[in-house]
């Protein structure tokens, strides 16, 4: 394969798109899929002619993805006419799409590329911006993944709770990139929402509604972390909240209970909290109990050992941390919290340290750092 002849190439057969009638976004994009398709079939089929092989695949990208992005808008204009209740009907290519996407062939990251491609309408240069990784990586990603479910029938139906933790992969991405996939996940979930009626899906956008409503106050002028207690909840999206309340009221009444149920539900006691000494630990604490028996994650026990060290003390907290494998992300950074707590400062402060070595999010390492540098101060100063 020579890959200069196809760099060589990609700017005439973007010119011709264009020419022909394609935004110049769209077609970048659906270039970049020709070129995808060329890397994988011309080293066993190489074309006579490879600009004019690159230019027929590539128009037919633009115009599947055009008809896919009409279609789409169709179906979103769909639900905002028409969200009246009621049985989802038989067949429904929105879902389908959904379920598609969250195909357990594929790899995590791979269902969610797909996702925001397919159903979300970002385009590969806007996955690949938000992802930080070059734009030809992407559209291989998205490429492959088509792909791997293009023969998938759904004589059957899909399998939700995988669509659920595709979009909950995508809302924890965050807010990287050009494009908020924190807002496109609530997007999403929200669409899925109207068509389906299942209490995990009201469930997974109460939660999503509740941790947003707090993104203006998690973060001060200078882009540092601001701990929950530490937040100015006057900041905090009332609207929001109360949506996502009131979500998860109509979800729990179903007596259904899920995963992303409990999780909300522990949002939603941070949110009812007035201020941060008013925190019902004790209920959130049962909440992660209902968590653990569903999930049997040691994430979830971790943030229960910090919930048990505010309801009955620090001491619980760390005899509740010990029974867990001290390899487990942030498990030192609770430590330390509890230690803190607990009023060994000079623990807590070599913890924060570590804490911070093993960080990985710049924002969280410099919070740590910060941290330990001002426990180390009151122990110099003691």
């Amino acid at each position: 394969m020579d890959e200069t002849l196809l760099r060589d190439l990609t700017p005439g057969v973007l010119g011709i798109l264009v020419r022909r009638g394609a935004d110049f976004a769209a077609a970048e994009d659906a270039v970049q899929e020709a070129l995808v398709d060329a890397v994988r079939v011309w080293p066993a089929d190489p074309p006579r002619d490879a600009k004019g092989w690159l230019v027929t695949v590539a128009w037919r990208r633009f115009l599947d993805a055009a008809r896919a992005d009409a279609g789409r808008r169709r179906r979103e204009e769909s639900v905002d006419e028409e969200p009246a209740p009621g049985p989802v009907p038989a067949v429904d290519d929105t879902l389908q799409l959904y379920f598609l996407c969250a195909h357990p062939s594929l790899t995590p990251s791979s269902a969610v590329a797909l996702t925001l491609r397919a159903v979300g309408g970002l385009t590969t240069r806007q996955i690949a911006r938000a992802y930080l990784v070059p734009e030809a990586t992407m559209a291989q990603r998205i490429s492959r993944a088509k792909r791997t479910v293009s023969g998938v029938r759904f004589d059957r139906p899909g399998d939700v709770a995988t669509v659920l933790r595709v979009l909950y992969l995508v809302f924890n991405e965050g807010y990287s990139g050009d494009v908020d996939l924190v807002a496109e996940a609530i997007r999403l979930t929200r669409r899925l929402a109207a068509a389906i009626d299942h209490p995990e899906v009201a469930g997974l956008l109460a939660l999503m509604l509740l941790h947003h409503a707090r993104r203006a106050a998690r973060t001060g002028a200078d882009g540092s972390l601001v701990p929950l207690a530490e937040q100015d909840r006057g900041r905090w999206d009332t609207g929001a909240i109360a949506e996502g309340v009131a979500i998860l009221q109509g979800a729990l009444a179903r007596d259904r209970l899920g995963e992303f149920q409990a999780q909300a539900a522990v949002a939603a006691l941070h949110a009812d909290a007035p201020a941060a000494e008013e925190t019902d630990w004790v209920q959130i604490v049962e909440w992660y109990d209902e968590l653990a028996r569903l999930t049997d994650s040691p994430v979830v026990r971790l943030n229960r050992a910090v919930a048990v060290g505010e309801a009955d003390g620090p001491r619980a907290g760390l005899a509740a941390l010990a029974a867990l494998d001290g390899s487990l992300p942030r498990y030192t950074a609770v430590a330390a919290y509890l230690h803190e707590r607990d009023g060994d400062l000079t623990t807590a402060a070599r913890m924060y340290a570590e804490a911070a070595r093993k960080a990985t999010d710049l924002a969280e390492r410099d919070h740590l750092t910060r941290q330990a540098a001002r426990l180390n101060s009151a122990c110099g100063g003691a």
